[in-house]
């Protein structure tokens, strides 16, 4: 994991607004959520015990050692509703039209190419589903990647749109961060 890795997932353990529970985006238990880019599984492990045994998780991230920390603390904490691979968003997709819910956790703006990681989504998601981006604001700060590469809320929701996805919302989280929600 690279040391911007180590601090993404850092991040999000010292972060942790209500308005972002994952209960609070709609995910319920019998559903099927999705992590692209999940890291070490922040969110994954969270949402596999939320959607419970009748639920599925996909985890898929190119880190081979963030993806066998998510599996060993899946075993040790019993969750068996968790397929995590190790590979490239671009390039994984996991079924047709089975996903409740796709979830990026403050990773869009790190794809090599997210354009194709959201067309990915479009192919995934069912019809009824959501899409949830979280990232962090195009603003200057200490914390978080360079602003070069950040997406601001505008950049995303047109990356989005472009995929062919209806902007349900966009709300600003605190000063540092942002979720677009979105639907097929």
């Amino acid at each position: 994991m690279s040391g911007y890795e180590h601090f993404r997932e850092g991040t999000i353990r010292r972060w942790h607004h209500p308005e972002i529970s994952l209960e609070s985006i709609g995910l319920r238990s019998g559903m099927t959520f999705m992590d692209i880019g999940c890291g070490y599984g922040f969110f994954t492990l969270k949402a596999a015990s939320v959607v419970g045994e009748t639920g599925k998780v996909y985890a898929v991230d190119i880190d081979v050692s963030s993806i066998d920390r998510l599996k060993r603390e899946a075993t040790e904490k019993g969750l068996k509703n968790i397929r995590a691979e190790v590979g490239a968003a671009e390039e994984t997709i996991f079924c047709a039209e089975c996903a409740d819910i796709i979830f990026y956790s403050i990773v869009l703006h790190d794809f090599r190419d997210p354009a194709k990681v959201l067309h990915n989504s479009k192919r995934m998601i069912k019809p009824d589903g959501k899409l949830v981006n979280l990232d962090w604001k195009k603003k200057f700060m200490p914390l978080g990647p360079p602003i070069e590469i950040r997406f601001s809320e505008e950049q995303a929701a047109n990356l989005m749109k472009q995929a062919g996805f209806i902007i349900e919302s966009v709300r600003s989280l605190e000063s540092n961060f942002y979720i677009v929600i979105a639907k097929p």
